[in-house]
């Protein structure tokens, strides 16, 4: 069976699967505790160890359901790397959706997610999104408490321009060591804002969040999405029969910034066709064809 690559995200980050599970819609598959450790089981058969949480989904409640799951099931912890990321407040009927990076918040939702998660420790902990009140140095602060307690093992952000992300790794006195960013052959703002550049030039991965586009590489009825959808076709015709999403995923681990593919799917078939698209090769030629239908446009 095909396993999944291994990647280093930083110099002193941790080493992640290639292919990264996104649990944001786990409160909607229907799983029992028993069913969800098995489908982890699964996905660690195919050497997939790393999956991305966020406080937030599932309106507070996936993590929990994930950690039913590792309860119930111990062995597995060991086995595989937890990513969680805080920093979002949903709405409420007294308050609007807002952005709360202070030290306090971080603090007290990391703490919550070791108790949901039923762990001593997160593999990595990310800033969700950038937060125009966040103070640098108070965010650093909080890393740094959670750090020496070893609660949190390493940290990023998701979503942070590459100045935003300068801002603060300025105030630590250790590396941020990734960057969660949307990136897929429907969204190429990273291509060209800068931001993979930075990864780049910071030698660190980035991860990939929709890289199939929320399923509008499937379904999508815009102009867009069908010429991608199209084109995708093509090349995977000529890669021997690569289906859509693998051509997808092969197109942005392409970069050389080296992303990590985040995806949404309960079904261990789909992870297991991820997984496959490690290996695929486009050529550059292929690459430019689904960078043009994405565009629409040829290249400048």
């Amino acid at each position: 069976m095909t396993a999944s690559s291994r990647i280093q995200l930083a110099a002193k980050g941790p080493t992640f699967s290639r292919t990264i599970p996104g649990l944001m819609r786990l409160n909607q598959w229907g799983m029992t505790s028993t069913q969800l450790a098995d489908w982890i089981q699964g996905c660690l058969d195919m050497g997939v160890t790393t999956f991305d949480h966020a406080d937030i989904y599932g309106g507070y409640t996936c993590e929990g359901l994930f950690g039913e799951a590792l309860a119930e099931r111990p062995s597995l912890r060991n086995q595989i790397e937890i990513v969680t990321k805080c920093g979002i407040q949903l709405a409420t009927a007294d308050s609007p959706k807002l952005y709360d990076t202070s030290a306090a918040y971080i603090i007290a939702h990391a703490e919550n997610s070791l108790r949901l998660f039923h762990t001593d420790h997160i593999d990595l902990l990310l800033i969700h999104r950038p937060d125009p009140l966040m103070d640098a140095a108070e965010v650093a602060g909080a890393f740094s408490q959670l750090r020496q307690a070893g609660k949190v093992l390493h940290f990023g952000v998701s979503n942070f321009m590459p100045f935003q992300f300068d801002l603060l790794e300025s105030m630590l006195d250790f590396p941020l060591v990734t960057n969660q960013l949307e990136i897929s052959p429907l969204h190429m703002d990273a291509l060209h804002d800068g931001t993979l550049d930075g990864c780049q030039q910071r030698h660190i991965a980035p991860m990939a969040w929709s890289p199939l586009g929320g399923g509008r590489l499937f379904n999508g009825e815009d102009q867009q999405a069908k010429r991608v959808r199209h084109t995708l076709g093509e090349v995977g015709a000529a890669l021997g029969g690569a289906a859509l999403d693998q051509v997808a995923l092969a197109w942005v681990m392409a970069h050389p910034s080296r992303p990590l593919p985040v995806l949404g799917t309960g079904k261990l078939e789909r992870v297991r066709a991820a997984v496959e698209a490690e290996s695929l090769q486009l050529t550059r030629s292929q690459w430019f064809a689904i960078w043009e239908a994405s565009a629409g446009r040829r290249v400048p």
